[in-house]
């Protein structure tokens, strides 16, 4: 498994060279690129932009893993509103068009959430609506589609994500799992194991469930991820490709932050 590092991780005004130029001095062997309508790659930006990240992380002899987006907190395809849901459908078509140039094969997609406004069997029906106007543009250029577990109270057990992947019948619908998001309602070992091969892409974190809020996220082997037992489980079920790190970058240090994290994932990488 390559250890990889997200670029949420570097200041949002970086350039995505830049920044992948850094992750490869560190020792990282793989690195996602990060769109949003803001950046830290925009929305907009040009196929010649894309193609001079890809040509540099080849120059590098660094992975680029996939892509990650996080526009569904912005524009949930779980909205009531028609115009939101199409508005977020466009933006993750967008991000599969600009992944595909990258040369990667997923997005991170955040479906939505429930709300006191948005009840539960609403988001499922609305999400599943919305993806599925999704797949014939995932399928056309190989990039799927991978939902991720998030804190969006939607999709809480790993029975409930694997069934929902299995309603589109498409293999460029599949899973974006994040460890370390788990630890508040679930175990990960088990969700690794119940989604098996629909799992494309995986974010590294761990958290101390303790704390009970977003102050729980922690460095890497420091919160309560059994991670002997996620790596054996993520052995069983064939995943071999990147453990992508997401971390915000310290208050004083980037390079600090990046050892720290780099130190940890090559230690969870050879257990």
């Amino acid at each position: 498994m390559l250890p990889g590092i997200n670029q949420w991780a570097f200041p949002a005004d970086m350039p995505a060279t830049e920044a992948i130029s850094i992750a490869k001095k560190v020792g990282f062997k793989a690195f996602e690129v990060c769109v949003g309508a803001q950046g830290p790659v925009r929305l907009n930006v040009t196929q010649r932009d894309v193609m001079a990240i890809r040509k540099h992380a080849e120059r590098e002899g660094i992975e680029l893993t996939s892509i990650g987006c996080g526009l569904g907190w912005e524009l949930p395809m779980t909205s009531p509103d028609p115009n939101v849901r199409t508005k977020g459908v466009e933006a993750v078509a967008r991000a599969l068009e600009i992944a595909s140039c990258l040369g990667v094969d997923s997005v991170l997609t955040v479906p939505g959430s429930v709300t006191p406004e948005v009840s539960y069997d609403v988001a499922i029906e609305n999400a599943l609506n919305a993806i599925q106007d999704l797949v014939p543009t995932a399928e056309r250029l190989k990039v799927s589609v991978a939902i991720e577990n998030v804190w969006n109270k939607f999709l809480l057990s790993p029975v409930e994500m694997r069934d929902f992947i299995d309603q589109f019948q498409s293999e460029y619908v599949g899973a974006y799992f994040d460890v370390g998001n788990i630890i508040l309602y679930g175990y990960p070992e088990q969700w690794i194991r119940i989604l098996g091969n629909r799992i494309c892409m995986v974010h590294a974190k761990d958290f101390r469930a303790s704390a009970g809020n977003f102050g729980g996220f922690v460095m890497l082997m420091e919160g309560d991820v059994n991670w002997p037992a996620v790596m054996a489980a993520f052995r069983e079920v064939g995943y071999d490709r990147a453990l992508v790190a997401e971390f915000g970058p310290y208050t004083h240090s980037l390079d600090v932050m990046l050892r720290h994290v780099s130190t940890a994932l090559e230690a969870i990488v050879a257990l």
